[in-house]
């Protein structure tokens, strides 16, 4: 397949059963990259080819408005991140927000990223931060490396605009610096693994350009084996509760986030059950950690690991459905997608059940909490069924993953983000408005796996609709859903709020004017010409809607930094001949236009 829009992509099928009506998409390479099933791209570039289709006689023009449009927002957005990244290599500091401020990231934190993926030991975390601001002496620099990380993190949901993105980035270069240090980095402990793992989520979430996270994850993973977490500490030398528990919950950790990486890049997760032996972590609360005779609380009381706990009971069935998906041999049946897909519903349905035991026995989860788990579940059935979504319009015997794909997306939609509200430009304070905007706020102005997923979301809902638009032969169309119809709208609304936060990608954009033009061409049954024109005129829309906001953006960080974002950029809306291979801003790319799926493994779909 190639197009202006996606480049030059080569579809690897192989068929399954003998019933199948066609084969099925299994990898998809783009220059040096590859792709596994359960990468976006491999079900994406299917499902939107005759779009890109129709729309590639009217991009070969590259004086076209569409082409223009598309090619000024993307090389404005790499001069905006080239201006954003701090000098390198950016020593450490001992510097820090205000007391007030710090505070309330590390709270973010702690609500957030924290909840879901036990990395501190948060009594102890926070007996040390709190000395660092009364202490005179020199503070030890691998806590603050630790604690700026945390306060990176933090920042992604401390207002709807990311107001402190410009720090966030300070302060991830700066962990990186030290974290990669020959004198840090040769560190096997404790301390050494946190800091890798939280440096690990503030590259992806902040959107720091360092290693792909599979392949950060993948090191990290080899680090805990060599430090022996993947050992139960019961067969190892006898040591502490504490030293139990940290140990166990740094390698749970470690598991889920390559699991996770491993989903998002189609690539293999390189693990099996039968690789560790470790049991996941005890039902404590941090404060008995401390304790020299701690005992695990009930298993229905509710404790800060309660969530990772419930998670790690359906590690087996999620690292099955990524191993299925991503394996080098040929696909497995159908029938082997639905025993996955039974198998991974009854540990949804006991994760469910413990969860809300916990909530009945008094203290329960957050709504990020649930939230959280919720749309990660909902991610691996999705996954599971996506290769069979385009099938089903071929029969009947693949209406089952259809509907599942669908109604799958809705509730990661539905939950990552909700209607439209107006938007805060100040922190949120009150304990109930902090926990219902942490994962929209998560969503809309983070990088990486929440973001490409939402997006994600909402295309297969737009594919969907198109689906049943295109066979619906009756006399009167029948109508649509409106909770899907409404979603498309939702979603180009989302994207630009995203791209007001600070976002500089406009792909999602792109992407959903572009499948929402083809469905209100469909609804209106419009002609082949008529219909084209809809079709380019989204993507003119693109540009006259994404510019000014990239412009905008660009004006403010040179208003802030007192000099200008870059010696080109008051030029691009005059010469924009950028195949010019002496330009600032050549793409090295034979297509120009292919970043559109030219993508990092880690980040699916919203990285420029």
């Amino acid at each position: 397949m190639t197009s202006r829009l996606s480049g030059m992509l080569h579809i690897h099928r192989k068929r399954g059963a003998s019933d199948q009506p066609e084969p099925i998409p299994h990898n998809v390479s783009l220059k040096t990259r590859l792709f596994g099933q359960s990468h976006w791209a491999v079900s994406g570039v299917c499902l939107v080819r005759d779009i890109f289709n129709i729309l590639e006689p009217y991009l070969c023009d590259e004086s076209s408005e569409a082409w223009i449009g598309i090619k000024k927002c993307k090389d404005l957005a790499r001069c905006i991140k080239a201006a954003r990244a701090p000098a390198w290599p950016s020593p450490p500091t001992s510097t820090l927000p205000s007391k007030e401020v710090a505070d309330a990231l590390v709270d973010n934190y702690l609500r957030t990223t924290e909840s879901i993926y036990r990395i501190l030991h948060v009594t102890a975390f926070r007996r040390e931060y709190e000395a660092l601001w009364i202490s005179d002496e020199r503070p030890d620099m691998a806590f603050l490396m630790q604690v700026k990380l945390v306060l990176a993190l933090g920042a992604v949901t401390y207002d709807d605009r990311f107001s402190l993105r410009a720090s966030a980035i300070q302060w991830v270069y700066e962990a990186q610096l030290w974290i990669s240090g020959p004198k840090y980095k040769s560190r096997l402990n404790i301390q050494s693994l946190q800091a890798n793992l939280l440096l690990l989520f503030a590259q992806e979430q902040v959107g720091f350009n360092g290693d792909l996270p599979w392949v950060s994850a993948g090191t990290l993973l080899r680090k805990a084996i060599y430090m022996g977490l993947h050992r139960d500490p019961g067969r190892l030398p006898q040591m502490t509760t504490f030293a139990i528990e940290m140990r166990r919950r740094l390698w749970n950790t470690i598991l889920e986030v390559n699991l996770q990486s491993s989903l998002t890049s189609g690539c293999p997760s390189l693990l099996s059950l039968n690789d560790f032996d470790t049991s996941p972590p005890g039902n404590f609360d941090d404060e008995q950690l401390e304790a020299h005779d701690a005992v695990p609380r009930p298993e229905g009381d509710f404790t800060k690991v309660s969530m990772a706990v419930a998670l790690r009971r359906t590690f087996p069935y999620r690292l099955a459905v990524v191993t299925f998906l991503n394996d080098l041999s040929a696909p497995g049946t159908y029938e082997e997608t639905l025993q996955l897909d039974a198998n991974l519903r009854e540990a949804y349905r006991m994760l469910a059940q413990t969860l809300r035991a916990c909530t009945r026995s008094g203290e329960g989860p957050s709504q990020f909490e649930t939230q959280v788990v919720d749309l990660l579940m909902h991610r691996y059935f999705s996954a599971l069924h996506i290769p069979f979504f385009g099938q089903a319009r071929h029969g009947t015997a693949y209406v089952f993953s259809q509907k599942t794909v669908v109604e799958s997306s809705l509730k990661l939609w539905r939950a990552m983000c909700p209607s439209p509200s107006p938007p805060m430009t100040v922190p949120l304070t009150s304990d109930a408005s902090l926990y219902s905007n942490d994962l929209p706020r998560l969503v809309a102005c983070s990088s990486g796996f929440y973001p490409s997923v939402a997006i994600h979301a909402a295309f297969l809902i737009g594919m969907e609709l198109c689906t049943q638009l295109q066979e619906d032969d009756g006399l009167c169309p029948a109508p649509l859903r409106p909770d899907l119809l409404s979603v498309l709208e939702d979603a180009k609304a989302w994207c630009l709020r995203a791209i007001k936060a600070g976002e500089t990608n406009v792909k999602g954009y792109l992407l959903m004017s572009i499948v929402s033009a083809r469905v209100e061409g469909l609804m209106r049954g419009l002609g082949e010409n008529e219909a084209t024109s809809l079709l380019v005129k989204a993507v003119e829309n693109v540009g006259e809607r994404c510019l000014p906001i990239l412009e905008n953006m660009a004006a403010s960080m040179q208003e802030q930094s007192g000099g200008p974002v870059d010696d080109m950029a008051v030029e691009m809306a005059k010469d924009w001949n950028f195949l010019n291979p002496d330009a600032p801003f050549n793409l090295s790319d034979t297509d120009p236009m292919s970043w559109i799926f030219k993508e990092d493994f880690d980040q699916g779909f919203l990285e420029p």
